[in-house]
């Protein structure tokens, strides 16, 4: 234990000289996710914490759709960083959206939660009624929309329409749809928001953990998220802090410093309790490799 605070400790102070001996300020771009959404208070946090471990360096965060539009904001070299859900980035691996695009990652941050949610007075008891009714399966280039074509297609019947998070919630509320499907922290504060309101029920859905492929994991929804769901079972799936290989190594070995020494600091208010940042299952990215400046980092800091 004393090596490893030592290692910890020599690590965050050479990084901070290497940082402030003249060096110029430098820019790092994160494409994040949808206003209200974990990916962008992560990103935020995060790139409020950047310049305390690394003096000259600077995170800008920007909105998309989510994971498969940072994936290809990455490729055309329009962000530095994305998040990128794991089952997203293995299809991107896979060559199932296409012609492969090469990704690297610095880390496994967080576990999101899908989460296919019904108002509290809602008839629905389960994935199979909705057959007939209009859900909202994600904004069209978010990774949610990606884990919803595989639900339509396991479950046949069910009108989908692609709306953005605060698009969705508004029509769920009036009654213009019947269910909208989120992929995210918990709670999800524009949820919680309307939970808090009118009220909300999850859905179980671990039925569709096949469908969903590896990268996903069956997690029950903890107390504490809304007032009505504690014990949903549900699917999880891991969120990738992903890279272009062409990013500089140095960058991404700051990144990483960053994401072990400041981890405590990493997690959005809104989520203490339910969402954690464990600095043991970084290096987890599955089949993105982990980009070589982080692969330098972790080594130094873990030995």
């Amino acid at each position: 234990m004393m090596r490893r605070r030592t290692l910890l400790a020599l690590a965050g102070a050479g990084l901070v000289s290497a940082c402030t001996a003249g060096a110029p300020d430098r820019t790092i771009r994160i494409a994040a996710g949808e206003p209200g959404g974990f990916y962008t208070a992560f990103a935020k946090q995060l790139a409020a914490e950047v310049p305390t471990t690394a003096p000259g360096l600077r995170m800008v965060v920007s909105s998309s759709q989510g994971s498969v539009a940072n994936v290809e904001l990455l490729r055309d070299g329009q962000a530095d960083l994305g998040m990128v859900l794991a089952d997203t980035a293995a299809a991107v691996h896979n060559g199932e959206l296409g012609p492969r695009i090469a990704l690297h990652a610095l880390g496994r941050v967080y576990e999101n939660y899908a989460q296919l949610v019904v108002l509290a007075d809602s008839p629905v008891p389960n994935l199979d009624e909705l057959a007939g009714r209009t859900v909202s399966i994600g904004a069209p280039k978010s990774g949610t929309a990606l884990f919803g074509a595989r639900l339509l297609a396991a479950h046949p019947g069910m009108r989908a329409v692609s709306l953005q998070l605060d698009e969705a919630v508004a029509a769920l509320a009036s009654g213009r749809i019947d269910a909208l499907l989120w992929s995210g922290g918990l709670p999800t504060p524009v949820l919680k928001t309307l939970d808090d309101r009118v009220g909300i029920r999850l859905l179980p859905l671990d039925a569709t953990r096949a469908a969903c492929g590896a990268a996903c994991d069956p997690v029950l929804v903890p107390p504490g998220a809304y007032r009505r769901t504690t014990g949903v079972p549900t699917v999880g799936v891991a969120n990738i802090l992903a890279c272009s290989p062409e990013l500089p190594a140095d960058l991404a070995e700051a990144v990483v410093r960053c994401l072990v020494l400041r981890a405590p600091f990493l997690v959005p208010q809104q989520t203490v309790g339910t969402q954690f940042l464990d600095v043991r299952n970084l290096i987890g990215t599955g089949p993105v490799p982990l980009h070589p400046g982080a692969q330098r980092a972790y080594r130094d800091l873990h030995g």
